[in-house]
């Protein structure tokens, strides 16, 4: 709850939030705690590869996260653009720096018919600086996106411009389009792409209810704010604070609500406008109006709750029967002899850390096989492989063998069967 003391209780709060939001998008891959890895066809996660046929795993951990994204904006609506969105937190910055180099009035983006600058400031300095402080925000910027795809060494490799295997050859051109995009877009799209192209904003818009979070205006004391629009001059979304329906582009930054308070600072008094849960007053005469018609929070959340559930329980299993290693025994291509008597063991190390594996074969006598190694190193999140020869002299008729890999508990068997014609 807001008080006296802190005119800016949500302003400071949602700035906190905003650094921590991008703190965790460099972590969060920077720890191997979640990053696509295009090698294997698949996502890390907890520094483990998940493989797209890790089916349960996948689908349950995307089901129980969409339902619990779905119960966010059904209670708190848009508030992640608010407080979390890098496009907007983005946008607000750079907001800030124009304001600072080029006027507290400044408009240079699509928001505004023209540009508009301070006399004072318009000098080949002030723009300098702020096309350097725009490409510079670009460039660590664009570095984001890749921490999901590489390694933090690799990146570092790749800032160095040293040489390093895993790095793709046209990366450099890759990250030049990020930049250069990023650049337009704080330049000049900003909040415009927030309200006339965010198709995320219009997915979560469409999961509000009559109770979601909205800001609340206080009819009763309506006398206090005659002649003053601070409130909506102090909303970059250009909305009236005053008037907020269920369908409404806010963004509950709760910007508003702390200006409003800082105009009643004098009277020791708190605004006219708050945070409020709850179908607004006005809505329940209207409930037939479209635009108020929301469905309430309780029957969406009884739904959302047993398909996380779901999702969840999925999640668990995945968990806790996925497979560090896999396995596989097939024909190995020997082009030497007639008739191929040769199988490849291949073992895929799904860990991102070094293993030691152990190969064995049942079913078939010491002298009727020969393998050429039984013991593998594996590296990090790689795979290697054992030849299988199986002897000419195996007595004729079908042969069934059993190909066991071992690594400290864990324990694999893959059963296949051989065909001699001797």
């Amino acid at each position: 709850m807001t008080t006296l003391s802190s005119q800016n209780f949500y302003h400071r709060r949602r700035r906190l939030a905003q650094v921590v939001s991008i703190a965790l998008a460099v972590l969060v891959p920077a720890f191997g705690l979640f990053r696509f890895d295009m090698t294997a066809g698949g996502v890390t996660v907890l520094d483990r590869q998940i493989w797209f046929s890790d089916f349960f795993l996948v689908a349950g951990l995307w089901i129980f996260l969409l339902s619990l994204l779905v119960m966010l904006y059904s209670s708190a609506g848009t508030v992640f653009c608010g407080w979390v969105c890098p496009q907007n937190i983005l946008s607000e910055w750079a907001n800030h720096m124009t304001h600072r180099l080029l006027g507290r009035r400044a408009e240079v983006s699509l928001e505004g018919y023209k540009p508009v600058v301070a006399v004072a400031k318009n000098k080949i300095w002030n723009w300098v600086l702020l096309g350097a402080s725009f490409l510079l925000a670009s460039l660590l910027t664009g570095l984001i996106p890749l921490f999901y795809f590489y390694k933090p060494e690799t990146i570092l490799s790749f800032v160095l411009w040293r040489t390093d295997p895993e790095l793709a050859r046209s990366l450099h051109w890759i990250y030049f389009v990020f930049v250069l995009i990023i650049f337009i877009d704080i330049a000049v799209i900003r909040h415009f792409w927030c309200r006339f192209a965010c198709v995320y904003r219009v997915w979560q818009h469409s999961f509000k209810t009559r109770e979601t979070l909205h800001v609340a205006y206080d009819s009763s004391r309506a006398s206090d704010c005659e002649g003053c629009n601070y409130c909506e001059t102090s909303c970059f979304i250009n909305l009236n604070p005053k008037r907020t329906e269920v369908y409404d582009s806010c963004i509950n930054c709760g910007e508003c609500i702390d200006a409003c308070n800082r105009m009643h600072t004098k009277e020791q008094v708190l605004g006219l406008l708050r945070f409020e849960f709850g179908e607004r007053e006005e809505a329940k005469s209207s409930r037939l109006n479209f635009r108020n018609a929301a469905i309430s929070f309780k029957s969406r959340s009884i739904w959302m709750f047993l398909i996380a559930l779901l999702g969840l329980s999925f999640f668990v299993w995945g968990y806790v029967s996925w497979e560090p290693f896999h396995v596989a025994v097939y024909r190995a291509e020997v082009q030497s002899t007639t008739s191929n008597l040769d199988y490849r063991i291949s073992v895929a190390n799904k860990y991102l850390k070094p293993v030691q594996v152990r190969v064995e074969v049942d079913g078939l006598q010491k002298g009727d096989y020969h393998l050429s190694e039984d013991e593998l190193a594996i590296p990090a999140g790689g795979r290697s492989s054992v030849n299988l020869a199986i002897s000419p002299e195996l007595s004729h008729g079908l042969h069934p063998f059993v190909v066991t890999v071992t690594s400290g508990s864990w324990v694999s068997h893959f059963s296949a069967q051989h065909f001699s014609s001797h």
